[in-house]
């Protein structure tokens, strides 16, 4: 029986016939795989790519080349890498990274790439690259107090950022799975429970970051909580959740080797940390947690996802559009950190942070005026709301203000009782048998108390 052909070892060889606006020929693939590569193998490799339509064959016999349809002006379903626009020098990432692993020469952290850094001083970001992403950032809440604008479309942003950033590790549910499971509690069949946890855990911990400004700081605390939030029900030793790693780790697919001394982990950590924190500029200031965090890789697991909303914090803080990461293929930055990883290199990742920042504006900045703002009271109390509305139902009482004050939890305060039974009251006239689910009511129960309403009345 033929083997099956890896998802990467093509993703790879698109990549390297990507970097190539005019193409390559098999001898040149050739030459570029090394010893490693086998005419008839890469043959039938191409063969498949061309089936599937994410490269093209163009001129005859020794002047054969192949390259990606998008440089033809086609294309084919879905987001792919070549669908990121790059500069030369991201070109040339790409095309290193996209070499066999046995092609790429072991590293390990080196502590110059960090030491060359000087806050305020060096930048990754070019002063009219800033200068035009703030202008795409800015948001009609500029003016009003940090925090505002993310609070506006956090409906919004909790659903596009948690099923893209947890899309970017492989999750496969869809934008409109993660939306049933974020507003109505509904988990999608066929999905892994691990697959679920993710995105759950990224509601909160970006409810975490939006529903208390004073948590949206660049400080250890604020990532470390990060990461337990990320990273709860995930990690085979549940004592590393929210924790700095005290063992070695590998990264897959990559030839970089992260620093392995807890010692010195932890140390380089606050030093990164403190560094970022003194970047005045918004987004040099996520751009380089989106570079540094990832390449130290202080937590045993989960820290491309701690980057990523770490990166939101300044944006939270300056009222600016969000980074929601939508839309950016997994391809193109799993290269992008490759390049960070293995090269030290920022230019790869930079292309798919200004087009990905570019996306997300097309998202918010455009519909801000179509959104309906979140409830705040709702938000604050969602928790003791759907204690006293489970309760309700399970007890069959009758939907009515005395019985709802009856069963008010402490966790309210006294000024806030009266406005927290109509909001009760509000949710059991709303409710049905396809909403109960948020309560953690099941049809049946929701069935049988329905059914003693109507005799009750």
């Amino acid at each position: 029986m033929a083997r099956t052909i890896p998802p990467e070892e093509l993703d790879a060889l698109v990549a390297m016939i990507g970097a190539e606006p005019e193409g390559l020929g098999i001898d040149a693939i050739l030459r570029q795989l090394g010893e490693g590569g086998q005419r008839r193998t890469l043959q039938r490799r191409l063969a498949l790519l061309v089936a599937l339509q994410r490269v093209e064959m163009v001129g005859a016999r020794r002047a054969t080349r192949y390259r990606i349809l998008h440089a033809a002006g086609l294309s084919f379903p879905g987001s792919t890498e070549s669908d990121v626009p790059v500069s030369a020098q991201g070109a040339e990432i790409r095309a290193h990274v996209a070499k066999p692993r046995h092609l790429r020469s072991p590293v390990g952290y080196r502590l110059q790439f960090l030491e060359q850094y000087q806050p305020n001083s060096t930048a990754y970001l070019p002063i009219d690259l800033r200068d035009q992403l703030h202008a795409l950032g800015r948001s009609p809440a500029a003016q009003t107090p940090a925090g505002t604008f993310a609070r506006d479309i956090l409906n919004r942003l909790l659903i596009d950022l948690s099923w893209a950033s947890s899309h970017l590790e492989g999750n496969t549910y869809s934008r409109l799975d993660t939306e049933r499971l974020i507003e109505f509690g509904q988990v999608a069949e066929g999905k892994d429970a691990l697959e679920t946890q993710m995105i759950l855990n990224h509601k909160q911990a970006i409810e975490y970051l939006v529903l208390n400004p004073e948590n949206a700081r660049v400080e250890a605390n604020t990532l470390i909580a990060l990461h337990a939030f990320l990273s709860d029900g995930l990690m085979a030793d549940p004592a590393a959740v929210g924790r700095i790693r005290r063992r070695a780790v590998e990264i897959g697919g990559s030839v970089y080797l992260p620093i392995a001394l807890p010692q010195r982990l932890e140390e380089l950590f606050g030093i990164v940390v403190q560094m970022a924190a003194e970047i005045e500029d918004p987004f040099e200031q996520a751009f380089f947690l989106m570079v540094h965090l990832p390449y130290l890789q202080p937590f045993e697991d989960v820290n491309k996802r701690v980057s990523r909303l770490a990166a939101n914090i300044p944006f939270i803080r300056h009222n600016l559009c969000p980074l929601s990461f939508i839309d950016v293929p997994q391809q193109a930055y799993v290269a992008a950190m490759l390049g960070v990883y293995e090269l030290n290199r920022v230019e790869l990742l930079r292309d798919v942070f200004v087009w990905a920042y570019e996306r997300s504006c097309q998202q918010y900045v455009a519909v801000k005026q179509t959104l309906v703002p979140p409830d705040l009271f709702r938000l604050r109390h969602r928790q003791a709301l759907a204690e006293v509305i489970a309760a309700i139902v399970r007890q069959g009482d009758v939907a009515t203000a005395l019985a709802v004050r009856g069963k008010v939890p402490p966790t309210v305060a006294p000024s806030e009782r009266e406005p927290f039974v109509q909001l009760v009251l509000n949710e059991l006239a709303a409710m049905h048998a396809g909403n109960a689910v948020r309560f953690g009511i099941r049809p049946l129960e929701y069935a049988a108390w329905q059914g003693r309403q109507g005799m009750n009345r």
